[in-house]
């Protein structure tokens, strides 16, 4: 309404410079990305995933997380477990926060259930509980998105949702890149190493943006 008030007011562009400077608070505002807080030096960073976290295709010191732990400085637990489904993730989450208590978790999830063709109503659910669960338990999470199987490798809508709901840092480009081109992969589904490189590369960016680092 106050807006629409000074529109009606304003005469000529200087009549207009209030509601151009209220638009583009509210603009900047909007792109500010979530924020989270500042890691620790001996702040421990849980991945948490399938294959695409545990490093399938290449030597482990080459997946994502060793790589990640080479870029923070920071400890990350690698705790991907291939051909894992978003249910079977959700049961095992609750233990390893326990054993790790760890300060961030970086969530890499869902991509089992896309290649199986279970619902995805579900896979976004469980997603969301293994995101609500870090968060109760005063875990930083960081969301990375899979691309759903086909020639576009788009990210299932699902993460952004979740991320749009939960105010959360997201990446949904960078594993669609990855796997859209033959050169970054070991096989069908699995980045190389350079792969997953650019995985790390892509969190650690994230982690900048949220003002982890």
């Amino acid at each position: 309404m106050l807006v629409l008030a000074v529109a009606q007011h304003g005469t000529g562009i200087y009549g207009r410079l209030p509601i151009l400077a209220v638009l583009l608070f509210a603009l900047t505002a909007c792109a500010s990305p979530p924020q989270l807080p500042k890691l620790a030096p001996d702040a421990v960073i849980l991945a948490f995933g399938d294959s695409l976290t545990y490093g399938s295709g290449v030597q482990a010191q080459q997946a994502y997380p060793a790589v990640l732990a080479q870029l923070t400085g920071r400890e990350v637990v690698n705790a991907g477990l291939p051909g894992e489904v978003t249910e079977a993730g959700l049961a095992r989450l609750p233990d390893l926060l326990d054993e790790v208590k760890p300060a961030m978790l970086i969530l890499c999830h869902g991509g089992n259930d896309m290649l199986r063709k279970s619902s995805l109503k579900a896979a976004k659910a469980n997603i969301r509980a293994m995101l609500v669960l870090a968060r109760a338990r005063g875990v930083s999470v960081v969301l990375l998105a899979v691309p759903e199987p086909g020639i576009f490798m788009s990210p299932a809508s699902l993460y952004q949702e979740l991320a749009s709901e939960l105010n959360i840092p997201l990446d949904e480009e960078i594993l669609p890149e990855i796997l859209a081109n033959p050169g970054l992969k070991s096989d069908r589904i699995h980045p190389n190493a350079q792969g997953y490189r650019m995985m790390a590369e892509a969190v650690l960016k994230q982690l900048q943006l949220a003002g982890a680092l």
